[in-house]
């Protein structure tokens, strides 16, 4: 019924790996990540809790670059 009200999705970069992108801000958030960032984009789009939110990005595997 609603518009969804993600602020927060996850787009693949050919070579690159996932990044995320702020709907919003229309600008990159983070690093790039090997895998779909499911859980981070989750927190992200919800309560926005800081603890939860480093805790997800230190455990969340990165792309080296």
């Amino acid at each position: 019924m609603g518009k969804d009200k993600r602020r927060y999705v996850a787009k693949a970069q050919a070579g690159k790996g996932w990044r995320i992108w702020n709907i919003k801000m229309q600008r990159w958030w983070g690093e790039y990540y090997q895998d779909f960032p499911e859980k981070l984009l989750a927190e992200l789009n919800a309560e926005k809790r800081p603890e939860t939110l480093i805790q997800l990005i230190k455990r969340t595997p990165r792309k080296k670059t």
